[in-house]
């Protein structure tokens, strides 16, 4: 039985060969590559025969001057995003949940979550039109109510909270449809029983709703601390400029400019170990306080 058992699995082992494969190739090959962190890497050279330099790299990244405020950005609005990316959502479904109107209901479904299908370079080029200054929507709305032009992507107190607003328009729709799928799990009796003890709809939704969302919200919650040091390099990338350096610059967009654009490669590649290895603490960190508090489990 054993014996036929696994000859009619076959055929499913062999289409899991292609991705293993893929996965072998893309995410276990290039971690080799971790050893340029420890080499004053030369491309020349490669990575067998470049001079081998310890822990100078790391070194001279905690020493460079802006590094402290590079960390600082990447924390402060990576924790604005997650703070933003629940709530809105969560805002967003108790509302939509309240509309009694299906095809009302789909429709504006569909429109808060077009935007999480689109790229930020076509995003990018949206809202550079859209906050423009001169002549964009935003500001010739707030030039209604007497209030100067702001360079929302120019100005490096208002560009954090620029990314976190813009970062949560694109994804609060899908946020809304996880958090719609976990009202719809609620016992529609305790909707009932809460009704004939005379609670309105606002107690219902403070004894009864919330309580039931609670353990999808401190999922969601408790699994986005791994995205503590990832702010987006795709949107930052696309939006900031050397005139928000100060406010804007992050992990991602820091190792870009310095290994890409500066041929450092060693630093480059010590500055992404410190974020991979923070990030795998940090998801270690989140698993375990999910399976305590959510009862997630992955295995």
């Amino acid at each position: 039985m054993q014996l036929k058992k696994k000859l009619q699995e076959w055929p499913l082992h062999l289409m899991l060969l292609p991705g293993i494969l893929l996965t072998l190739l893309f995410s276990y090959v290039p971690i080799m590559g971790i050893v340029i962190a420890f080499q004053k890497f030369s491309p020349a050279k490669g990575i067998f025969h470049s001079k081998w330099i310890g822990l100078d790299n790391f070194r001279y990244m905690l020493e460079l001057p802006n590094f402290t405020s590079i960390l600082w950005n990447t924390i402060f609005i990576a924790v604005l995003k997650i703070i933003a990316g629940m709530i809105v959502p969560i805002v967003f479904a108790l509302l939509l949940n309240e509309i009694a109107g299906a095809f009302f209901k789909r429709t504006i479904q569909t429109i808060i979550y077009f935007p999480y299908f689109l790229s930020w370079v076509i995003l990018g080029g949206i809202l550079i039109d859209i906050l423009s200054p001169s002549g964009g929507i935003v500001n010739q709305m707030l030039g209604i109510f007497g209030i100067e032009p702001i360079f929302f992507l120019g100005n490096e107190k208002w560009f954090p909270y620029t990314l976190v607003l813009t970062d949560t328009w694109k994804h609060f729709g899908y946020g809304t449809i996880v958090y719609l799928a976990a009202l719809t799990a609620i016992d529609q009796s305790l909707y009932e029983a809460a009704t004939m003890d005379g609670a309105n709809r606002w107690k219902q939704t403070l004894h009864v709703t919330l309580p039931g969302m609670m353990p999808i919200v401190v999922l969601m919650g408790v699994l986005s601390l791994g995205n503590v040091l990832n702010a987006g390099f795709e949107q930052v990338f696309n939006l900031y400029s050397p005139m928000v350096y100060s406010t804007g610059d992050i992990l991602d967009t820091f190792v870009y400019r310095i290994g890409l654009l500066d041929a450092q490669y060693g630093v480059a590649t010590a500055v992404g170990l410190f974020k991979s290895v923070i990030s795998f603490v940090l998801i270690v960190i989140s698993n375990k306080l999910a399976g305590r508090y959510a009862g997630y489990r992955i295995f």
